[in-house]
This record gives C-alpha cells, sequence and structure tokens, in this order.
C-alpha cells in the first residue's frame, strides 16, 4: 500500500473529532476512509465520531431544541433524508434543504451553546467536518467552548452548491477542495487563500486502491455470472433506488452480450424485487456491503447517480460511468455530472428510461476506448494526502498561516 511521504509525527495523542451523518452514504464513507488511513499509518490521533442527527434527535427528545422533521413527519432529517432517497423522491430534496436552513436558524444560539459545552468537556485538538450547513455553528461553538482549535471542512461534494452548503467564509476553518472549481468558488466566497488546500482529489477509502485478491473470471463464476462477460455495476448510495429496476427492465435488449451485478444497500424490498423479476439479463444481486471494491474489481463499468463518493470510487477503480441529470438530480449532485462530462470519463444522460440507447452508444469501440482512458489518466491521492494536511493543521494551530509550500 502507498502512503503519503513520511512526516516526523509527534508522540502525543491528539484528539480529533469528526462530524458526520447519514444523509445518504458518503459522509460515512469519507469518515471510514478518515479512520483507516490513521490507522494504517498508525498516527498518534484519536478519531471521536459525532453523529449530527442522532445528536439532534437526543436533544429533541430533551425538548432542548425544536426538531421540525419529528413534528411534521414522525423521522429524524436523516431518516426522511434516506426515505426520500429509497423512494426516488429526490424531487423533495429542495424543500428538506430550506427545512434544514430553518431548524439550524431556530435553534442556532441553543446549539452554539450547547456545542460550546461540549467542546469545553471534550477539548479536541482539532474538528474535523463532513457535513454542510452546520460549519458556523461549529466554528461559533469552539470560540466559546475551545478557543484556537482548528477546524477542518471536508466536502463530499466536488464543488459547493448551492453556495454556502459547505464553504462558511465567516469563519476560520480550512475548506479542503476535491476540484479547481471548488477552490475557486472559496476564493469567490473570500475565504483566505491559506485556509484553502487543494487536493489531487474526492477521499475514497484506501481498500479502492488495493489489487484484487484472486482472479476476475474465477470470481465472477462464483457469483453465479459470466466469466468473460461485460459486466456492469448498478449502484445508487447507501440506501438505493427504485430505479434500479427500472434500469434492470430497460436493458433487458443486452441480455445475450451484458450482465449486471446489483447493490442495494439498506432496502431489502428492492434487492428482493430484482431476484424475483422473471426475464431479466443474467445478474448478481446484494443489500449493503463493505465490499464494493471487489464488486468493482469484477465490473467493466458503473451505472448510477452523480453522487460525489460512488462516482469517485468509480473512478478511483477506472470504471466510466454512466450517471443521470435532470430537474429531479439533487441540488449538490448536479455539478459533478457536469464534471463527468467536462473531463469525459462517461456518459451524462437525461432519463435512465433512455439507457438503452445510451448504452449502446457509450459501448461502442471508440467511444469506450476514450472514456477509459481518460478515466485511467486521473489520479486522485486525496485519501493518502489528509494525514499530512491535518499534520500540518494540528503542527500550526496556534499560527495564523500555514508554512510556505503547504497548498
Amino acid at each position: 500500500m502507498e502512503t503519503t511521504q513520511s512526516l516526523s509525527y509527534p508522540k502525543k495523542e491528539f484528539l480529533i473529532s469528526v462530524l458526520t451523518a447519514w444523509y445518504g452514504g458518503g459522509h460515512y464513507a469519507t469518515c471510514n476512509a478518515l479512520r483507516s488511513i490513521i490507522e494504517q499509518q498508525q498516527l498518534p490521533w484519536q478519531l471521536h465520531v459525532i453523529d449530527v442527527d442522532e445528536t439532534v434527535k437526543h436533544l429533541a427528545e430533551q425538548n432542548q431544541i425544536v426538531d421540525i422533521y419529528k413534528a411534521l413527519s414522525g423521522m429524524t432529517g436523516g431518516e426522511l433524508y434516506n426515505r426520500m432517497l429509497k423512494s426516488g423522491w429526490t424531487w423533495l430534496h429542495p424543500l428538506l434543504l430550506l427545512l434544514n436552513q430553518l431548524l439550524i436558524r431556530l435553534n442556532y444560539d441553543t446549539g452554539v451553546k450547547i456545542f460550546a459545552e461540549y467542546w469545553h468537556q471534550q477539548q479536541p485538538d482539532l474538528v474535523v467536518s463532513l457535513l454542510p450547513l452546520y460549519n458556523k455553528i461549529l466554528w461559533e461553538s469552539l470560540q466559546k467552548g475551545k478557543p484556537g482549535t482548528p477546524v477542518v471542512t471536508i466536502p463530499i461534494d466536488l464543488v459547493d452548491s448551492p453556495p454556502g452548503f459547505y464553504i462558511e467564509p465567516k469563519t476560520g476553518n480550512y475548506v479542503v477542495c476535491g476540484t479547481q472549481r471548488a477552490v475557486e468558488q472559496a476564493r469567490g466566497l473570500g475565504v483566505e487563500e491559506e485556509r484553502i488546500i487543494k487536493t489531487s482529489g474526492m477521499v475514497v477509502h484506501p481498500r479502492f486502491y488495493e489489487p484484487m485478491k484472486g482472479d476476475r473470471a474465477t470470481e465472477r463464476q462464483r457469483l453465479g455470472l459470466d466469466p468473460d462477460c461485460l459486466t456492469g455495476l448498478v449502484l445508487f448510495g447507501g440506501f438505493g433506488s427504485k430505479l434500479m429496476l427500472e434500469i434492470a427492465k430497460h436493458l433487458l435488449c443486452f441480455q445475450q452480450k451484458l450482465q449486471l451485478i446489483f447493490i442495494c444497500g439498506r432496502n431489502e424490498e428492492l434487492a428482493l424485487a430484482l431476484r424475483q423479476s422473471q426475464g431479466l439479463q443474467k445478474r448478481f444481486v446484494t443489500t449493503f456491503t463493505e465490499d464494493i471494491p471487489y464488486y468493482m474489481h469484477l465490473s467493466d463499468f458503473f451505472i448510477g447517480k452523480p453522487g460525489g463518493a460512488s462516482i469517485s470510487e468509480a473512478l478511483v477503480m477506472k470504471l466510466p460511468v454512466i450517471v443521470e441529470c435532470n430537474a429531479a438530480t439533487l441540488i449538490n449532485e448536479r455539478y459533478n455530472a457536469n464534471w463527468i462530462q467536462h473531463k469525459e470519463v462517461g456518459l451524462v444522460i437525461r432519463s435512465f428510461r433512455n439507457i438503452a440507447q445510451a448504452l449502446e452508444k457509450f459501448l461502442q469501440p471508440e467511444h469506450f476506448a476514450r472514456y477509459r482512458a481518460n478515466v485511467a489518466a486521473l489520479n486522485n491521492r486525496a485519501v493518502f494526502e489528509i494525514p499530512d494536511i491535518l499534520h500540518q493543521i494540528l503542527a500550526t494551530s496556534n499560527k495564523t498561516t500555514l508554512p510556505r509550500g503547504f497548498r
């Protein structure tokens, strides 16, 4: 396993708090990637994970804050968001975004006070946020509870969308930018240059960089698949989507030359429907798994939504992608589709109803070869860059700027 260049890390064990939540699967995927690289490099850092959705639920039950979601739907914000993904109701996303913003405004002062008390008790050396919207509360609460503690925001999307989603210019937060466009956004919003940190891509778990154990053809056979057939991986995040069943049906015409691997996440209903559907092409169906690198090793291309985590994982595994982008696409994922088109690492279509025609074009030898070459040219090493980034911030947390050359 390749790692970053070795630094002389201090012997002291630092406490790093990480804010995340189960809004889809990308936030926890990034969190687990950070934990893994810290363990691999045996860094003297203790990671403490805070699930903000669970925290909000707990505080609402104690009547310390107002929870609009619980009052309207009986669910937490995260539970409602994931129900939206499972059901394909992504047109609800703008409304949920507005509700989130309203919830934060209603509870702002209380949230700052509660988190300030928490930071005072916990005494973290550094706080990492993988979430949007909460970063101003986070900064202000640290100024009251433990002043001088650095905050690092790591967006799980390729850009900050809508503006101010992740990037809070009126704070001293560092912002880790996985694309040049995100760097430009941070500058445009007024973030100090020394607090903008460019990486070579999005953070992807180190397992996606490891070579495959075992023979590809043999492993396909073990799953009941043809060892030599073109194989597509269909994945719609941690909670799946009903669109996966639609995709399977639309690709019936390819059943002689195509097989599919469906990863349905925490969606048992969908997995059962895919397994029981008659007349579909050769396929393998599974639910939530941590073995996504294994299934990507067995695949030739990726079909799914343009989530920052999913497409970054696929591209690290050298898989060209096919994604859908239209009015129902999540607001924060629309730029990802534009980026795919700009980099020519896959195909973006308006609707998966047209997946058969799109796949026919996608698989034409000259097109598929170009996509694969462009994917191979990418060199995302962000997860291996993060330890040095965090080390430098810890080492200079009492200074106003980063060392020369660290940007």
